[in-house]
Order: C-alpha cells, then sequence, then structure tokens
C-alpha cells in the first residue's frame, strides 16, 4: 500500500510542485513506493490544461499558477484538504477512466463517513452535494462542489489529486468560476454543519482508501459512483 505523508502547516506551491513530481518519477523507476500526500497550501489559483482565460475573473488576487493536471480553473487555501495521490497505475491494470472513477468514488466514501451525500455529474469535474434545503420554487434542487478532482499520468504514475473543502474561506473562490461551472456555488464540511477537522478527514480517506484502490490493484468489481440522470 502506498505510504502517506501529512504535511504540517502551509506548503509552498512550487516546490511542493517539484518534490511531487520528482516523487512520481522515482516511483516509476522503482526508487520509490507509491505515495499519498495529505497537506495545505497558501492561497492560490491553478489553471488545468483545459483552463479558459476568461473563467480567471481576478487575477490579481492571489498567485496563479499554470500546471499539466486535467481540468480547468481550481483555488488553494488553508482549511482545504489538498491530496496528491501519486499511484503506479500501469500496475495497477493501465485504465485510466478505472482510476479517475476510482478516484470519485474514494471522496464520496469519504464524505458518507459524516453522513454526507456526495454526487458526480456526467461532463463536470469534481463532487457535489445537493442541497434540497435551498430548493427553487419550481422544485429544482440546487448543488455546490465540496471537491476538486485534477490528475495527471506520467509514465502510467499518477500525479496531483483531489482537493477536499474543509473549512475554507468560501469567498477566496469567487476570483475564478471553478472548473469552468458557472451558475453553481461552493461549499465545504463545515458549511454545510459538520464539526469535522483536519485530522478527522485525515482518518476517513486512509479507512475508505482500501475499497478502491485494493493492494496491487483498483476499481473493484460493482463500485459505482452515483451519478444524475440527465
Amino acid at each position: 500500500m502506498p505510504e502517506w505523508q501529512n504535511f504540517p502547516g502551509l506548503s509552498p506551491y512550487l516546490p511542493t510542485l517539484a518534490a511531487m513530481e520528482a516523487r512520481a518519477e522515482a516511483i516509476a523507476s522503482g526508487d520509490a513506493p507509491e505515495a499519498i500526500w495529505l497537506l495545505e497550501h497558501p492561497p492560490l489559483y491553478t489553471a488545468g490544461t483545459s483552463a479558459k482565460a476568461e473563467d480567471l475573473t481576478d487575477p490579481d488576487r492571489f498567485p496563479v499558477h499554470a500546471v499539466g493536471r486535467g481540468g480547468q480553473y481550481t483555488y488553494h487555501g488553508p482549511g482545504q484538504r489538498v491530496v496528491y495521490v501519486m499511484l503506479n497505475v500501469g500496475a495497477r491494470g493501465r485504465d485510466v477512466r478505472c482510476f479517475v472513477r476510482a478516484m470519485e468514488n474514494w471522496v464520496i466514501a469519504t464524505l458518507a463517513e459524516f453522513n454526507l451525500t456526495g454526487e458526480v455529474r456526467p461532463g463536470r469535474v469534481g463532487v457535489w452535494v445537493p442541497r434540497p434545503d435551498r430548493r427553487g420554487t419550481d422544485g429544482t434542487v440546487p448543488e455546490d462542489k465540496i471537491a476538486a478532482i485534477g490528475v495527471k499520468l506520467r509514465r502510467w504514475v499518477s500525479f496531483h489529486g483531489i482537493s477536499i473543502n474543509v473549512e475554507p474561506d468560501l469567498s477566496h473562490f469567487s476570483g475564478i468560476v471553478p472548473c469552468g461551472i458557472r451558475n453553481s456555488g461552493v461549499t465545504s464540511l463545515v458549511d454545510l454543519g459538520l464539526p469535522v477537522t483536519m485530522d478527522d478527514l485525515d482518518s476517513a480517506l486512509k479507512t475508505t482508501f482500501p475499497r478502491f484502490f485494493p493492494d496491487g490493484g483498483m476499481c473493484p468489481d460493482g463500485v459505482t459512483a452515483p451519478r444524475s440522470a440527465d
């Protein structure tokens, strides 16, 4: 199973990115075990390979870093758990769709540990939480984004990964259109009234991980992520 490492404080983005890429290369070369890093960054925006210039609405607010992961713009900052996932996808079946589905399911199962229902949507990136408490007059149920997923593979080893909102300053998301999806909100565990700490979330991540990434594999049969019907 991977080596888990928790980084205290706020990890500077560029040095952490360089260290992550170096670890992924070492994994691909057989010189290091798989790894999962748990950390927080200072406030910043990152632009994935599909980012659109018009989705950066306040470019002067925080540093902006263009990175090679999939996806569009996202925010990192204090109160958000960033999970860098460095797994040997080549040794786990070389199925990229399976890998991404397993990542989604892992986040959803982690949220379920706190009795929170997370869902994914066709054509979108990330995990969403339905908000029936804010049901519209037409009966529609709005939804807020609680987690982002963006990965890159090099030599069949993954890096980048997941960000889950525990208790970030949600106003910081207003400088971007998160993942290019307009007319939708962003939430966090604490914003939803759940008194969850980083340690609580880390424990849930470790507990649920083997369900979707068993030793040497991934995507057990019959494990799927809830999706909308539309």
